[in-house]
């Protein structure tokens, strides 16, 4: 069987294991956020948080709920790194730098994940199990619950309650994020993952000395890392490790866990606004994105030119042999068109165009499917530029889901959409005219503008992925990383949230004759053009002074 063949066959297998998977994931989904009921553990974390998990907030308490609870999180986070050399199971390893210990909370708080750090040389057990890991859970949680509260904007009429995140951050948790991650897990750790507290032993010789490994709870860890498109590992060769990925099948199970929820959110969003349709054309829109970008990402690497590519079947620096080019494509592209930051490869010896391939797909948004929770929001906001555009070709006000999209909706998404840009741009801008961020840089020219134009596309955005030719352990990276990580996770939310709360206080409006109907592949294709303009007017100067211009000239 040849590579190509082996790689669309692992495509094929996939796309199969989402669409049984779809269904009763969504359906179950809408019924855990649209439950009244509250099971006994759930009452206990209540009653410790003093929450009161029945009673309806409007968008400002919403958002202060996110915000307190996010706050907090960075706060323990950081505590708990710094704390490091006091602790049990730390391993022998020291408390961790400040500009570090900052970079770290942000990132794992923001949902992305970016270890500008070795893992296996830097956190123990108890950061990585109580620290680290339970984060890949409730940041995840935070990010489901704001796609419900504006889910339920759209849902709702006559009201500004969009309600109460305290329930929806546990029970995201508690019915959806943690019983899938324990049966993640044992197929992990039956596929050959590990999962002990083992110290630090060697494990044989290598170059001439011994190698040294340190044990871990793995399993347990890799899973939520893909289930709640996080992408932190515990080793810094991350999924691309046998300790975490071990055989070509957990290879494509990870890959399924990154990309389950985020499609399956979109039949969540059907059931929850009474119109299963309407959810179809988001995943019609999410689908062809996602086979787009994996389509392409495969040509790239399977026939870029050059002898030494030709001999080895494509372009293979830089990827395991366990997996090969076609399964390491389709997890590239995964993980850039997620918030997940996990890899299996290494992203920057990929192809000139392979690697810009990975950043459009983060500068899109990551919407196709996108992060838990933020893949939904950020397509639905898409999706109301989509319908203004539209309306503007007919001179009619727009609609979507029965809501006027006037002046203070498309204002709030027009700020959700310029956000992350600015974050990106101004601070690879900086960071290319400041003399001392360059030093960071492992190559000159196009390849190395890329890097940091990499690492900021991939911290404002979420994601957590590197090129890992930039040097980002140090103050300037850690600090300014971590600043457009929180910003880039926080900002977006806070116009999310209002603009719910603004849909939910409308009143519907029927359909008529000139409504745009959303539910028709006419408006899915609209969709996709406006998501690929908006993305290519914002980005193509920076894109053609990197990937572009690297691969035209190889």
């Amino acid at each position: 069987m040849s590579p190509v063949t082996a790689g669309v066959l692992q495509l094929l297998a996939l796309i199969a294991a989402l669409a049984l998977a779809y269904r009763p994931l969504g359906d179950y989904m809408a019924r855990v956020y649209s439950s009244e009921k509250h099971y006994g553990p759930e009452k206990w974390i209540y009653k410790a948080v003093g929450a009161n998990p029945s009673a309806e907030m409007r968008w400002p308490a919403y958002l202060r709920g996110v915000l307190a609870f996010s706050a907090v999180s960075v706060l323990f986070l950081y505590a708990l790194q710094r704390a490091q050399g006091i602790l049990p199971g730390s391993l022998g390893f020291s408390g961790i730098d400040p500009d570090q210990a900052f970079n770290t909370a942000a990132s794992f708080v923001a949902n992305t994940n970016w270890q500008s750090y070795y893992g296996e040389q830097a956190m123990g057990h108890v950061v990585q199990t109580g620290g680290l890991a339970v984060q890949n859970f409730v940041s995840a949680a935070v990010g489901m619950a704001v796609a419900v509260a504006l889910v339920r904007g759209f849902a709702r009429s006559r009201t500004g309650e969009l309600g109460n995140f305290w329930a929806d951050l546990v029970r995201g948790t508690v019915r959806i994020l943690l019983p899938i991650s324990v049966i993640g897990a044992i197929v992990l750790v039956a596929c050959g993952a590990i999962q002990n507290f083992a110290g630090i032993h060697e494990v044989g010789q290598f170059m001439g000395g011994t190698q040294q490994w340190n044990g871990g709870a793995v399993a347990s860890q890799e899973v939520i890392k893909e289930l709640g498109t996080n992408g932190g590992g515990y080793f810094n060769a991350n999924s691309a490790h046998p300790f975490e990925n071990p055989t070509p099948f957990s290879n494509l199970f990870e890959i399924f866990l990154i990309l389950l929820i985020p499609f399956a959110m979109t039949r969540t969003f059907g059931r929850m606004v009474g119109n299963l349709r309407q959810g179809y054309a988001i995943l019609a829109t999410m689908g062809v994105i996602w086979v787009g970008f994996t389509a392409l990402m495969m040509w790239t690497e399977f026939t870029h030119h050059g002898p030494a590519l030709q001999a080895a079947g494509g372009a293979m620096e830089g990827k395991e042999t366990r997996f090969g080019i076609g399964a390491s494509a389709i997890f590239s592209v995964a993980t850039t068109l997620t918030s997940t930051g996990a890899v299996n490869s290494f992203h920057s010896s990929y192809t000139g165009l392979g690697g810009g391939i990975q950043l459009l797909g983060m500068q899109l948004g990551e919407i196709a499917p996108g992060g838990v929770g933020s893949g939904l929001y950020g397509m639905l906001i898409m999706a109301i530029i989509a319908v203004f555009i539209a309306g503007l070709m007919v001179g009619r006000t727009p609609e979507y889901l029965g809501k006027k999209i006037s002046t203070r909706e498309i204002k709030l998404a027009a700020c959700y959409i310029l956000i992350t840009p600015a974050l990106v741009l101004c601070f690879t801008a900086a960071a290319m005219a400041l003399p001392t961020p360059g030093n960071s840089m492992a190559n000159p020219g196009a390849h190395g503008f890329s890097e940091i134009l990499y690492a900021y596309t991939s911290g404002a955005n979420n994601n957590g992925s590197a090129f890992a030719g930039l040097n980002a352990d140090t103050q300037w990276f850690n600090s300014t990383i971590g600043i457009a990580m929180l910003l880039g996770r926080f900002l977006p939310m806070v116009f999310v949230l209002a603009l719910a709360g603004s849909l939910a206080e409308q009143k519907p409006v029927p359909e008529t004759a000139g409504t745009l109907r959303t539910d028709k592949p006419l408006y899915a294709g609209l969709l996709v053009g406006t998501i690929l303009i908006i993305t290519g007017l914002t980005y193509f100067p920076a894109l053609a002074l990197g990937p572009l211009a690297e691969g035209l000239a190889s």
